[in-house]
């Protein structure tokens, strides 16, 4: 399975994300997509397999993919400070691939029903989530 994460700014949610499930689904491959050449560079180190940055990497290799993963900005045109842009949005989006997004966002967006776990325990429910797509997969 081929799980892409979008992260953009400083790559902290990315790398965090990318570390855990190289530890917890390290058969899983991982392509890191940022906004910017730090978030790549970041979850790179973190292990991800391949990496790219900017709007074109993420229109190229969001159809691509089998998984998205990432926080709820990604789908939101001019998000993180206005990294991401409405093209980035539209093809995350519009991609085929199963969106798994963490309700984390700095916009003027709640999300209700979500809770309000910290960024570590959301990160191990994804991973549940993300083990238990790999056990239907193999059915």
């Amino acid at each position: 399975m081929r799980v892409a994460v979008i992260d953009g700014q400083g790559g902290g949610i990315g790398k965090l994300i990318v570390e855990k499930m190289r530890k917890v689904l390290p058969e899983i491959e991982i392509i890191a997509l940022g906004t910017n050449a730090l978030a790549t560079s970041l979850m790179l180190k973190a292990g991800a397999n391949e990496g790219a940055s900017g709007e074109n990497a993420i229109k190229v290799n969001a159809p691509r993919v089998d998984v998205i993963v990432g926080p709820l900005s990604i789908l939101v045109s001019n998000s993180m400070l206005g990294e991401l842009t409405p093209a980035m949005a539209a093809a995350i989006a519009e991609s085929d691939a199963l969106k798994l997004v963490l309700p984390l966002t700095r916009s003027k967006i709640q999300v209700i029903g979500a809770g309000s776990e910290p960024l570590p325990h959301q990160v191990d429910l994804l991973m549940q989530r993300l083990q238990n797509i790999l056990v239907d997969r193999a059915k």
